[in-house]
């Protein structure tokens, strides 16, 4: 079977020179380059999404492909699509670069100028590796190896609005529909995700921060398998060790939990740090909770537009959820979508405090009655975002998300140093 090559170039005569002597591989097949890491990331994801068969057994990714760093990208490609291989094309084939570059994920590294006996030894050893990969794969096992999982963040317009529970409610309708459902906590200085459903924890989202490689195993590790079946990924305990978890660290975690599950829900909280800034970046939906008043309302408008300023989502890709929604209320929810500029969620949320409080009082708001209303709401809420099997379509056609949360995380932790 020939062995199908995705190049990832971005100078138009290196990938002259290199899909030239791509081509006189034995049994090689190279495809159409990809000229950025965008496209490379859609490409895999397109083919991934028909089968993992349909990708290709190698990926060659040249230094100098942008916007993302050629180290991060490898990273994200071994990540979201672990049966496939790639390489890295570079004029610095030193030992350092080469230690780093396998610490990524990279399977192989080829020094520039190109050489066809080293391009033809690295394709051949990276791509049986990567067809032993699929044939591991092929034979079953509870690893999720889609094209990533579907990522949704869950924002407040400010404190107290909801946010949690819509949070941890998205989580339970999705893995109770039999889709494999991680739920992060990345409030990282006041996260209540563990209060809320009675958990005593020791390991949290710290434990991952210091990490380059986040294996399987090591993830298995971090991670509290609730009762529900839903695998929790917690704040720390001791707020303050919150600065622990980098922008950086927050998109390599990120990207081991949707290569690991169908679905990853974060609860970012309320307020907007470098680590959960590269979350709603990544979002393939992100959500802004908040309820229909007016410090509530001028609060989300506050914060779209400063995700707006920072470049971390555009105000028509974020949607607004309203909680605690009554027919009595003046602001409606067609209001606050015209005040907003945002799309907004056709699923209300009604107010009904009397339901919730003895579940939150005792920290098991998972065994909410299921025929009460905000139950209901919030679990219809997870069926229109397409987190519930035989709804995946859906967030896809309330709009496509944004790339480049490193640029995002960067801008704000750029714009925080210049104390804007």
């Amino acid at each position: 079977m020939p062995t199908r090559i995705l190049p990832a170039v971005g100078d138009a005569d290196a990938v002259r020179s290199l899909t030239t002597l791509l081509s006189q591989l034995p049994d090689a097949e190279p495809v159409a380059p990809v000229t950025d890491s965008t496209q490379l990331v859609d490409t895999l994801a397109r083919l991934a999404a028909e089968s993992v068969d349909e990708l290709p057994e190698v990926v060659v990714v040249h230094e100098r492909i942008g916007p993302v760093p050629a180290l991060e990208l490898i990273r994200e490609v071994a990540l979201r699509f672990p049966a496939v291989g790639v390489i890295l094309v570079t004029s610095d084939a030193g030992p350092g670069l080469f230690q780093a570059a396998m610490d990524y994920g990279a399977r192989g590294l080829v020094a520039l100028p190109l050489s066809y006996e080293e391009l033809a030894s690295r394709v051949n050893a990276v791509a049986q590796w990567s067809v032993g990969v699929r044939r591991h794969l092929g034979a079953g096992g509870d690893v999720f190896s889609g094209v990533g999982g579907t990522l949704v963040t869950v924002s407040g317009a400010k404190g107290g609005v909801g946010t949690t529970l819509t949070a941890i409610q998205l989580a339970l309708a999705a893995q109770a529909s039999g889709r494999g459902t991680a739920l992060l906590d990345m409030d990282l200085q006041t996260g209540d995700i563990a209060a809320y459903l009675d958990v005593q924890f020791r390991r949290s989202v710290v434990d991952l921060a210091a990490i380059n490689d986040i294996s399987p195993r090591v993830l298995a590790d971090a991670v509290f398998r609730h009762d529900t079946g839903v695998a929790l990924l917690l704040a720390p305990g001791d707020g303050e060790r919150g600065e622990e978890v980098t922008d950086r660290a927050a998109r390599h975690i990120v990207g081991a939990l949707r290569s690991r599950y169908e679905v990853v829900v974060v609860d970012c909280g309320a307020q907007l740090t470098g680590a959960n800034a590269t979350a709603v970046e990544m979002a393939d939906t992100a959500l802004l909770v908040t309820t229909p008043d007016v410090v509530a309302v001028r609060g989300a408008k506050r914060t779209v537009r400063m995700w707006d300023r920072l470049q971390i989502r555009k105000a028509e890709e974020t949607t607004i959820v309203v909680n605690r929604h009554s027919r009595g209320t003046e602001i409606q929810p067609a209001l606050i979508q015209k005040i907003t500029g945002t799309g907004i969620a056709g699923t209300v949320i009604p107010a009904n405090f009397k339901e919730l409080q003895g579940a939150i009082d005792a920290g098991r708001v998972h065994e909410l009655d299921g025929k009460g209303a905000v139950r209901q709401a919030l679990w219809a809420l997870a069926g229109e975002l397409g987190l519930v099997k035989g709804t995946e379509g859906a967030a896809q056609r309330r709009g496509g998300r944004a790339r480049g949360g490193d640029r995002a995380a960067l801008t704000f932790r750029r714009r925080k140093e210049l104390g804007r």
